[in-house]
């Protein structure tokens, strides 16, 4: 059982004093939700009110989060999920969930529990049913699944190695400094249930698709992502689209998986602003 910082609490508080429709954005593995600082001020200008927990026991910043890599450790799917539901049913009005990535899967669990009021997950990682396993996805997650003990531990990625999987679309320049502005350690618990989610039925990667409280929920794909490419988002779509609610997909040209924090990040956030905008009836 995790418990929720005095910070997320202060989030909350303040949703819950606007009387505006909330936001919980939901981070994704190697990021903190600092990540999501430019998101806020925007859908914020647009009307909403944000909060944006962290993973059980994510540092503040950037600095601490590297000097202190193990806190990441052995945080599972589970228990991540967990710490959001516990902050979205202390909100007095039902919210808009945004996660990226790994993020994009819990984004999606929680609307299956019924607790989105609208759904964006954007390049989410795969959950249970979903079957395409492209070769840019296992040489993404290769430095973490090729070593077995490392399921205990907290990993981070080189910059070549997080080039390939987050920044491949974009200048070095802007890589190096997204690199060394975003990135943390991340616990490896989740890609390795990701990658067994397929094979085994007690899995926590999965995902209720069916549940009629599930909401209308938009997939958002980079079409040059090598972490979460088409075939897995689309594989996704395919699961999600036999719900009753509705859901769309879209894919955004040339982009790669650092699609939320790259200098292009608001072309993503227009996309999902207007989804949430058309389906929340705040406007």
């Amino acid at each position: 059982m995790t418990v929720l910082t005095d910070q997320e609490l202060d989030q909350i508080e303040r949703a819950n004093a606007s009387g505006r429709t909330p936001v919980v954005f939901v981070h994704g593995l190697w990021l903190l939700p600092s990540s999501w600082d430019r998101w806020r001020d925007f859908f914020e200008d647009e009307g909403f009110v944000t909060v944006a927990p962290g993973w059980p026991d994510d540092p503040d910043t950037v600095q601490q989060a590297r000097a202190h890599p193990e806190v990441f450790a052995k945080k599972s799917l589970g228990a991540i999920t967990d710490h959001y539901a516990d902050a979205i049913n202390r909100l007095t009005s039902q919210p808009v969930v945004i996660g990226h990535s790994f993020g994009g899967v819990i984004a999606q669990k929680l609307a299956g529990l019924g607790l989105s009021r609208v759904t964006v997950a954007i390049d989410p990682a795969p959950f249970r049913g979903v079957l395409p396993l492209p070769r840019s996805s296992l040489r993404t997650a290769a430095p973490v699944l090729a070593n077995p003990a490392n399921y205990t531990r907290s990993v981070a990625l080189t910059f070549e190695q997080f080039n390939f999987g987050w920044t491949n679309a974009l200048p070095e320049e802007e890589a190096r400094e997204l690199y060394n502005t975003f990135h943390v350690a991340g616990s490896a618990v989740p890609l390795f249930q990701a990658a067994t989610a397929n094979l085994n039925p007690w899995s926590e990667d999965t995902v209720d698709t069916h549940s009629a409280a599930r909401g209308p929920l938009l997939l958002i794909s980079g079409d040059k992502d090598n972490t979460s490419p088409w075939a897995i988002v689309s594989a996704s779509y395919d699961r999600q689209k036999q719900n009753p609610g509705v859901t769309e997909i879209v894919s955004i040209p040339d982009r790669g998986h650092s699609l939320t924090i790259d200098h292009g990040w608001k072309t993503v956030a227009d996309e999902a602003l207007h989804f949430a905008v058309q389906y929340s009836g705040e406007k």
